[in-house]
């Protein structure tokens, strides 16, 4: 076997190895969405793989009838309230961690992480009475406070990777010509690390949006969009929605985390171009 040939076959596992990857997450999404807009007579149809006849009329009935709608505006809400307490947060704890030495900085490290090691369910039950006495429950600030003790953690990693990666020489250079050391971040550093932190806001985000435990348990006026679509599934007759009711679930779910990840990828490849100038 010659090297030629020896390469096309890489060439070719290559491409066959990407095309499976792509096809594994995109056919989903595919099936979701044809079906989510399916007329019951084509799905239930064992003769058609393909719908040929189309209706938004359960996809309407999720939005408008059975809350999808608001619970929409309060999973963004609360998505961007988790961003914005996060990254208030995380990012002192980030720098402090990538540009100062002091004792026991890799045993706090470690106990970050640590944090994720208890699973939500079981402080359940304590998180209730605790919101309940805090006058937090059913509220979009508290289901955001709590998606932000799960966030925080990577959050914290995230940006001390990204800060460790900016050198300080240029800090110290901007300081050298006038700049405080609060300056030099904001208009050194921080522009510099921009791009590592739209990767860290979009993992939050999908974090928040796709959570439902957590919104489940502390909300009941104020569902977010998995919690509502939960309890949507949950509360039809017999205990299970039809099924086409699950593909309209899905293709709701699908496509506002889709649509921020697209636009925030955009910003991000943007933001990485700016910084290689």
């Amino acid at each position: 076997m010659n090297d030629e040939t020896k390469y096309m076959l890489k060439q070719l596992a290559f491409y066959t190895f990407i095309f499976v990857v792509v096809a594994w997450i995109v056919v989903p999404l595919i099936v979701a969405t044809l079906y989510a807009f399916a007329a019951p007579k084509d799905y239930y149809d064992p003769n058609k793989v393909i719908p040929l006849h189309f209706t938004a009329k359960y996809v309407k009935t999720i939005l408008i009838h059975l809350g999808a709608w608001e619970a929409i505006k309060n999973s963004v809400v609360v998505a961007l309230l988790t961003i914005a307490i996060s990254f208030t947060l995380g990012i002192p704890a980030g720098y402090a961690i990538a540009k100062f030495i002091f004792p026991a900085k890799d045993t706090i490290k470690l106990s970050i992480v640590a944090l994720r090691m208890f699973p939500i369910p079981v402080m359940a039950i304590p998180l209730v009475i605790l919101y309940i006495r805090l006058n937090l429950i059913d509220t979009r600030l508290g289901v955001a406070l709590a998606h932000t003790a799960m966030a925080l953690p990577f959050v914290v990693l995230i940006t001390s990777s990204i800060f460790a990666g900016v050198a300080t020489e240029l800090e110290e250079a901007g300081m050298v010509f006038g700049l405080t050391r609060l300056g030099s971040f904001l208009k050194i550093t921080l522009p510099l690390a921009l791009p590592g932190l739209a990767a860290a806001a979009m993992f939050t985000f999908v974090m928040s949006w796709n959570e439902v435990f957590v919104a489940s348990v502390l909300t009941l006026s104020h569902r977010t969009l998995p919690a509502q679509i939960l309890s949507i599934m949950a509360g039809s007759s017999g205990g299970a929605a039809p099924d086409y009711y699950k593909f309209a679930a899905a293709f709701i779910m699908t496509l506002p985390a889709m649509l921020f990840v697209f636009f925030a990828r955009k910003y991000l490849i943007t933001m990485w171009g700016i910084s290689l100038k």
